[in-house]
């Protein structure tokens, strides 16, 4: 179905491909494989049209082709799923699965009402029960990921490149999706797959391709793969995954929640978060798990000082009872969060490193003439860039240059500065690749040893496992378990997650 022939790419003199050769068989689902920083985003941009100038070829069904733009490629049946939403957040869920594909009446009107039609149709389809009139800015991060598969569902394309469509959906979705794949591979389409999950690959792809420091490594059929044989070809080398020891049991206790409630918005749709009660100790790894609208995020949002108007109940740091109505009371108060969205909520993209680090302390930064110590600011990146080991070449890189895992290190760092009693991490892992992950588990455990409260959110049950000493399982906004971790097993978990009604 494609060949890519001798595909180079350089940026700025820095060469991001180098003589990637493939070939994408129809009917079958091919997974690309290879680190953050491998190459694999850039190689989809260019099969998909984001980048149109390169070196080398690529065939459609043994023709060449060639795309100045992504609408180009998708007429000719190239269709992708981003790792980075590309929805656009004031517009409503129907006119961005449209955009640039708008459907008219013979009049030359818009049809609206065909067009929300479909968008219905194909939101059932991934079992997504939300009105195709809802803006996206109103949507969370896992509903986003379910309209952008939408928008690449929606052409009948010969080729679909998913980059990570499961990065921020649950297990549920998750199998939805999976289904699809299944009918899309029955129906003779090729399917291009990227994902850090690996257990996902062994449920579903044919066959693999390693990409590793913009080379291709080699390529194979999937079947007798094992995980470590992978994670090897990968990174070349040796991993050995964390597996936390259960805690020691510190039972000073840092936090406590009681009778936590978040209403919707609209009154008459009850609440979001109900009653949700519970204690976080010195030292302790609490694990967060739940299906997508849960109500984990919120959660995460309420202890951060989000919703004031809307939340009810009681927080208390070190015994102490808190007003937390901002994020500045939060941290005041000892709370740190690293959000779900990073490159919404947790970095400025556009300025470098070391200004990300420092966006938190400002005021530590500061001379008595109220100007920024270039001194203090440089001492502190650095201490983060090497602590952390964030790959950088100096604290001046712009940090939208950077890779999915050292941008999340720089939000990490840019709350660490801050010296939280508490840390808040929700999905720290989200669309990074398995060196990166364990370099932040470690990371986690590291300030767990030193006294540092951790609550975190995540939709990996094997990573909750791995990292957490307790397990709190919520289900639409409650609570409805408080497992040990050294105890409990994933299908308990996942019973406790499932809601009463389905």
């Amino acid at each position: 179905m494609l060949t890519v022939e001798n595909i180079t790419k350089k940026f700025s003199g820095v060469t991001a491909l180098e003589n990637i050769n493939m070939q994408i068989a129809a009917g079958e689902v091919t997974a690309i494989i290879g680190e953050n920083g491998a190459g694999k985003s850039t190689l989809m941009k260019i099969l998909s049209g984001v980048y149109s100038e390169y070196e080398g070829r690529i065939l459609l069904k043994g023709s060449v082709v060639s795309f100045t733009n992504p609408r180009e490629a998708q007429k000719l049946g190239i269709a992708i799923i981003h790792q980075e939403l590309t929805l656009i957040p004031c517009l409503n869920i129907t006119e961005n699965i449209f955009l640039g594909r708008e459907l008219e009446t013979r009049w030359g009107e818009l049809d609206k009402k065909t067009m929300r039609q479909q968008t219905k149709v194909l939101l059932q389809k991934l079992k997504l029960d939300i009105d195709p009139d809802t803006q996206v800015q109103n949507l969370k991060v896992g509903q986003q990921q379910v309209v952008e598969i939408a928008k690449a569902l929606l052409t009948d394309s010969d080729v679909i490149i998913m980059d990570e469509p499961t990065s921020a959906i649950s297990d549920h979705e998750v199998n939805v999706l999976f289904d699809i794949i299944k009918d899309l591979r029955n129906d003779g389409k090729a399917i291009i797959y990227i994902s850090h999950k690996l257990d996902e690959l062994f449920r579903i792809a044919d066959s693999y391709v390693v990409l590793r420091d913009g080379k291709m490594i080699e390529s194979g059929s999937m079947a007798g793969m094992k995980t470590d044989d992978i994670i090897h070809k990968m990174v070349g080398r040796e991993i050995n995954l964390l597996q936390k020891e259960c805690g020691k049991g510190n039972r000073d206790e840092l936090l406590r929640v009681s009778n936590l409630s978040l209403r919707y918005p609209e009154k008459s749709r009850g609440y979001l978060l109900k009653n949700v009660s519970f204690s976080l100790c010195k030292g302790e790894i609490l694990g967060i798990f739940g299906l997508m609208g849960a109500g984990r995020t919120e959660l995460m949002e309420v202890l951060f000082g989000q919703h004031p108007q809307l939340g009810e109940g009681d927080i208390y740091v070190k015994g102490e009872k808190k007003q937390v109505k901002s994020a500045a009371d939060a941290t005041k108060s000892g709370i740190a969060l690293v959000p779900e969205d990073r490159k919404k909520d947790g970095l400025v993209l556009g300025l470098d490193v070391k200004k990300n680090i420092e966006l938190t302390t400002l005021k530590d930064m500061e001379m008595a003439t109220g100007l920024l110590d270039g001194v203090k600011e440089r001492n502190l990146s650095e201490k983060y860039i090497n602590d952390l080991k964030i790959k950088t070449s100096s604290p001046e890189q712009i940090a939208g240059s950077l890779s999915g895992g050292n941008q999340q290190k720089i939000v990490l760092a840019k709350w660490l500065a801050t010296q939280p009693d508490i840390l808040l991490l929700d999905e720290p892992t989200r669309g990074i690749d398995i060196h990166a992950k364990n370099e932040i588990y470690k990371l986690i455990v590291e300030l767990a040893e030193k006294g540092m409260g951790i609550i975190m959110v995540s939709s990996e049950l094997p990573e909750i496992l791995a990292v957490s000493d307790r397990v709190l399982v919520m289900s639409e906004g409650e609570i409805t378990a408080d497992f040990s971790a050294e105890c409990v097993t994933e299908a308990e978990i996942l019973k406790a997650a499932i809601p009463k009604t389905i």
